[in-house]
């Protein structure tokens, strides 16, 4: 009896391990689907499901791109000071609040005022084609497209240099988000949008509302940092990323969520990122 049940329990073993292993074999499609559904989806992706719609033209974002560009060789002088006195080591913390100190004051009421009388000009300007180019902008324009420019990088160069790189990146974007924030917060200047409602009535700004803040812009340190860092890479490729600034920044004037002196401040300080993380990446 027992060398019976010696030789029949390993075949009943085995019949079960095949009922099982069937079975996971006809639910691995709807497993893996399920996991892939789970996991949030990366920027190539995310553009892939989001192309970019036509953007603005060239004469459009002409002069914003050159008030983008004259922040340069601000950011670098006062970069050269900070790396005199701390070196090429990171200090992230440190530099946080040196960066942000050198963010200018906010400009007088006066000249805000007449900022926002630009961007109410420009607002009644807006066509369907340019909200959808300036949609598709402000939400890519964070973070997606700087990503997939530094993946056509990597595509050329050693694994090991590329994950780097892309780490690199990310830091920098991060730290654009976290100082821009923090200087935004102290200097409490309100959007276009919350100074007229009429910019932007799908916000539903109640009234007297004080925020959100728009001095300096996110979107324009991000950019900075990614444009500067970006172009140091692949300074062959410096003209597409500055083009690609200009165009988001000029969506920010076109859907009223920042003033020009916004863009200006935020791209002073994502220079200043994008020289720091350069600097202390050995570039």
């Amino acid at each position: 009896m027992n060398a019976l049940r010696g030789i029949t329990w390993p075949y009943a073993l085995i019949a079960l391990l095949a009922v099982v292993a069937a079975a996971v074999g006809l639910l691995r499609p709807q497993l893996i689907a399920a996991a892939a559904s789970d996991k949030k989806p990366g920027a190539t992706r995310r553009v892939e499901q989001n192309p970019p719609p036509t953007l603005f033209t060239d004469a459009e974002i002409a002069a914003v791109g050159k008030q983008a560009a004259a922040q340069r060789a601000k950011a670098d002088a006062l970069f050269a000071q900070w790396k005199t006195a701390h070196g090429t080591t990171r200090d992230d913390k440190a530099f946080a609040v040196w960066a942000a100190r050198q963010v200018p004051a906010p400009p007088s009421a006066k000249r805000r005022a007449a900022e926002l009388h630009q961007v109410q000009a420009l607002a009644r300007t807006r066509t369907a084609a340019g909200r959808k180019a300036a949609t598709w902008l402000e939400l890519h324009g964070k973070k997606d497209i700087w990503k997939l420019y530094l993946h056509d990088q990597r595509e050329l160069i050693p694994a090991a240099r590329g994950k780097a790189e892309k780490a690199r990146l990310k830091a920098a974007l991060e730290l654009a988000k976290t100082i821009s924030d923090q200087v935004a917060a102290k200097d409490k200047q309100p959007a276009p949008f919350v100074l007229d409602p009429a910019l932007r009535p799908e916000k539903h700004i109640t009234s007297g509302a004080k925020g959100p803040y728009s001095y300096p812009s996110r979107h324009a340190a991000r950019s900075a940092a990614a444009v500067t860092f970006l172009a140091a890479l692949s300074p062959h490729r410096a003209e597409d990323y500055q083009w690609m600034r200009a165009e988001v920044l000029y969506s920010r004037l076109y859907m009223a969520g920042h003033l020009p002196s916004d863009l200006t401040a935020g791209t002073l300080l994502g220079d200043l990122i994008g020289d720091y993380e350069l600097a202390v990446g050995g570039h």
